[in-house]
């Protein structure tokens, strides 16, 4: 826990430190000042807000024991199992099966699965999925990955911003525009990746994993679930995990399709070693 809050407070003040340098190299003091005032906000914003604006990027809808009772309640029975409050849970209209977890704390948790995982998966192996984002949950990862997706989306709201800049000056000035911005809109979208890389640990999948095991009681269904859903994930892309791919790390598995970006934020350890070591933890 002390971990992730660490890791939460380095990523938002190197957040804080890169919007005040391309404030200034922008605008100068004056540049530097505003950056800084916008960094602080989008901060405050990314904590509080940071799940919400995730699941609205899915557009994952809300379920409750009437709209989906088998898996709203198996949730819950698996919430109980691990001594956590009720999640909000929610549904994903995509064909490819994945799910995720996110939220500040426990008690503001909420759990997705996409359609794709719901009709892919028998209840056994589902409940092996929910049961690891559950203890995604329970190990308080799932406030350092959101703020991270959010917080990588604003950097490259901040790299257009300096490319609009950068074509600004050079519509008004002879010879061009600002090499220095030019040079910065390339190097932006890389810092961002690197942020999320030094954030996000690939073995917290692997501490997901064991919990979930532990949590449903069964290793083998999540190792089958993994298995199954590594297998039909590939064929099946997620244009909202391709356009943002920062989001991709909060998927039970890898979304991306591999290329461009996707590399970039590969954050996702191999399913392989994931699946042996939940059938030895079994043996």
């Amino acid at each position: 826990m002390f971990e992730n809050w660490f890791k939460t407070g380095i990523l938002l003040a190197a957040i804080m430190a890169l919007f005040g340098v391309v404030g200034g190299l922008i605008g100068g003091q004056q540049g530097m000042l505003i950056a800084l005032l916008i960094g602080g906000a989008m901060n405050i914003f990314a904590y509080w807000f940071s799940d919400q604006m995730v699941l609205k990027l899915y557009r994952a809808r809300e379920v409750d024991e009437t709209s989906a009772p088998q898996f709203y309640n198996m949730v819950k029975e698996l919430a109980q199992r691990a001594g956590l409050p009720m999640p909000r849970v929610y549904i994903i209209d995509e064909a490819q099966p994945n799910a995720f977890a996110t939220g500040r704390n426990p008690q503001n948790a909420a759990v997705a699965a996409t359609t794709g995982i719901l009709q892919l998966l028998s209840a056994r192996e589902l409940r092996g999925v929910m049961a690891h984002e559950l203890a995604h949950v329970k190990n308080r990862d799932t406030l350092i990955s959101t703020i991270s997706a959010t917080i990588a989306g604003a950097i490259s709201t901040l790299a257009n911003f300096g490319m609009w800049f950068g074509m600004a000056n050079s519509n008004n000035r002879e010879g061009g525009g600002n090499p220095v911005l030019a040079i910065l809109v390339m190097i932006v979208a890389p810092i961002a990746a690197m942020l999320i890389q030094f954030a996000i640990s690939r073995t917290r999948e692997f501490g997901a994993d064991r919990g979930g095991a532990e949590i449903c009681g069964d290793p083998h269904a999540l190792a089958d679930a993994l298995e199954k859903i590594e297998r039909y994930a590939k064929g099946l892309p997620m244009p909202t995990a391709e356009q943002h791919p920062a989001t991709a790390q909060m998927m039970i598995i890898n979304p991306l399709s591999g290329g461009g970006l996707a590399g970039w934020f590969s954050t996702h350890p191999s399913t392989a070693e994931r699946i042996a070591r939940l059938r030895a933890m079994a043996r």
